[in-house]
């Protein structure tokens, strides 16, 4: 039961302590406007309102650089051989990490750590953590030493990692032209030589393809828990839909499909494949489709095609997850069997770098090497993990077998025990667009810098307006007035609106409760019982506010600030100017701005912060869901002669941009 007496009924349970992370950005790059508004602010908003709702002591907000791979390796190349820049790579990465850290600042993103794959003592930990987690996979039999294809490029006489190599993606209906060495830009996988038309970024020229040996994840042989897990998270409340369908489409079987043009080569060579099934060749539209039960199948089936002149598309099916590679600027792979001198692919390791950092926040805290497992492998907490839909596939199809995969070899389970690393829970939004378009920093179109945007906009009208879009539900397009060439100067700038309830309204509200008790009570705030009318409205507005923090619903959210504010403030006006009323009148509302505050509290912190400041009351219980339908008069000792902090004219609680004012 909550302070206030209000019912617990039928509410949303929240886990006793909670991760949550935020996807994390390349080490090549400062953030652009995607990172923060189509992901970090998300994340935010959800991790302050858990620090209210079960207590800031019992969750952790974690995030950090991505550090290795070959963005960072071919972007660091670039900048040397372009720019004449003459720093390591390592100072290369140091320089975007402190640039995106100070962007995260001044967005206000709480994290408890920003941590760096490959910097610090973060990159020893990490490196760690890494060594300790494969070398668990290949004790439990997860691992598989694997020969393959990888691009080479003759010219410059060396082997050609990640985005070294680019060419058309291999999988059906993809029209992805930005393929590399064995994943699309939109998150597809496939084995390296099924990349079509593949050129070297290096030299230009067609590479071949050169044996190399790896270690593999044996990840086509978590089909069937995969699935399980798929039907398990269509029940969640809490889970969006784009999660279990985006996952749900990598677990098909291993298809080839075939333009009808090329039906008759395929009959002359269709028995020299493996065992395989074909879909009805006598009523063919436009293709056909050659279905294996194995991967390997299909495969062995691919080259024999190409020698026969049929061209071909594959489908989205498991493949073995590589987990080495031999890129220099890596985390060490610790050395199995005969194998050495290999390092980690960026994507698995950056799966468990959270749980890296995890473990470097509590070291610095100095706590036990043991905390982390509190967070992570008991089932009283719940990891939360805020992605873009591009990286479900990792996130997903990926991560959740590996997860599982620590757990041993027999008896695998969706629903881990207790000491076993917990399954998390996926968040992932559409794609943010600019001015309508997709954006990315290697596109045709270009996004904004994050950064940037503050010239033009504070963070608090950003983070409400960002919230806003319902990128759970599609893609939205952000359309700030400034940088729209295309925009009206006599309408209103869509990226202001969710602010102005805040700088005009609420800011107008706050004000005249603070400026009518130093008028008629001498700053003392009144002392009564608040209107039960407003209590219910409250109630209504706080239960239906949590619902849509449990799932994730954060433009309802904002729907629901919105709408309770602006009758807040018409509750105001009508009631302001009678002198005989004014203590009641105070005293809703100034209940009404405390349950507003608090609801505000994770979308505008310092606002709200300001608030309970100037109230004279004690944070850790003014924004504490304990006391969340509470009035004033709870959370202070002397309740009838409780002093407010005095506020001088024209004091904002919530400011507008310079740049504004010289508009307006």
């Amino acid at each position: 039961m909550n302070k206030g007496g209000r019912t617990s009924m039928g509410r949303p349970e929240f886990p006793k302590r909670a991760i949550v992370t935020g996807g994390m950005p390349y080490g090549n790059k400062t953030l652009h406007f995607g990172h923060v508004g189509g992901m970090f602010v998300h994340a935010d908003v959800f991790a302050r309102f858990l620090r209210d709702r079960i207590g800031k002591d019992n969750v952790v907000f974690v995030s950090g650089t991505d550090c290795y791979g070959s963005p960072i390796a071919e972007g660091y190349r670039k900048k040397v051989d372009n720019e004449g820049y003459t720093g390591t790579i390592e100072d290369y990465v140091q320089e975007n990490h402190d640039a995106q850290e100070k962007t995260l600042r001044d967005y206000k993103i709480s994290l408890d750590i920003f941590g760096a794959s490959g910097l610090g003592d973060t990159k020893e930990i990490h490196q760690q953590e890494t060594d300790e987690f494969i070398r668990k996979l290949y004790e439990n039999g997860w691992l598989e030493k694997l020969v393959t294809k990888q691009f080479y490029d003759t010219k410059y006489q060396c082997f050609l990692n990640g985005r070294q190599v680019v060419g058309k993606c291999p999988i059906e209906h993809c029209q992805s032209e930005k393929g590399y060495a064995d994943e699309c830009d939109l998150g597809h996988q496939y084995m390296p030589e099924e990349l079509i038309d593949p050129k070297s970024t290096l030299s230009g020229e067609t590479p071949e393809m050169r044996d190399v040996t790896n270690w593999y994840f044996k990840l086509t042989e978590f089909n069937g828990l995969l699935k399980e897990y798929v039907d398990d998270i269509k029940k969640k409340k809490n889970v969006r839909r784009i999660v279990s369908e985006t996952m749900e489409e990598s677990l098909g079987a291993p298809v080839i499909y075939i333009q009808e043009k090329f039906l008759d080569q395929y009959k002359a060579i269709e028995s020299q494949l493996p065992e395989h099934e074909n879909s009805d060749l006598e009523n063919i539209k436009t293709s056909f489709t050659v279905t294996f039960d194995k991967l390997e199948k299909r495969e062995k089936a691919c080259p024999i095609l190409t020698k026969a002149g049929i061209h071909y598309r594959t489908g989205k099916t498991l493949v073995p997850l590589r987990l080495t590679g031999n890129i220099e600027w890596g985390v060490k792979a610790p050395k199995l069997e005969d194998e050495e001198d290999l390092t980690v692919w960026v994507w698995p390791e950056s799966l468990w770098a959270p749980i890296s950092f995890t473990k470097a926040y509590f070291k610095r805290k100095g706590m036990s090497d043991e905390e982390w497992k509190k967070y992570w492998c008991d089932k009283d907490a719940t990891v939360f993990q805020f992605i873009g839909q591009d990286n479900i596939y990792f996130y997903g199809v990926a991560q959740m077998p590996l997860w599982m995969a620590q757990q041993g070899k027999d008896n695998l389970t969706i629903h881990p025990e207790n000491n076993d690393l917990q399954l998390t829970t996926l968040v992932a939004n559409h794609h943010i667009l600019f001015l309508d378009k997709k954006a990315s920093s290697s596109g045709a179109v270009k996004p904004p810098m994050a950064a940037d945007l503050l010239e033009y906009y504070t963070a608090d009208q950003l983070r409400a307006h960002f919230i806003s879009l319902a990128l759970g539900n599609k893609s939205v397009s952000f359309m700030p007035q400034p940088l729209n060439p295309d925009a009206k100067t006599n309408e209103p700038d869509p990226v202001l609106a969710q602010g102005n309830l805040y700088t005009n309204v609420f800011n107008r509200l706050v004000r005249g409760c603070f400026y009518s008790t130093q008028k008629y009570f001498d700053g003392v705030l009144p002392y009564g019982e608040v209107s039960e009318e407003y209590k219910k409205i409250a109630e209504r507005t706080i239960l239906n506010y949590e619902n849509h923090m449990y799932k994730f619903e954060l433009h309802q959210v904002m729907n629901d600030l919105d709408s309770y504010i602006r009758n807040a403030s018409k509750f105001w006006s009508k009631n302001s100017n009678n002198e005989e009323t004014m203590k009641q009148t105070l005293i809703d509302a100034f209940y009404m701005v405390k349950v507003a505050a608090v609801l505000s509290h994770p979308v505008v912190p310092d606002g709200c912060e300001k608030i309970c400041d100037y109230l004279n009351v004690d944070p850790d219980k003014f924004f504490n869901w304990e006391y969340i339908f509470a009035d004033l008069y709870e959370l202070i000792d002397d309740k009838e002669n409780h002093k407010l902090k005095q506020l001088k004219e024209k004091e904002d609680f919530y400011v507008k941009h310079p740049s504004q004012f010289k508009q307006n």
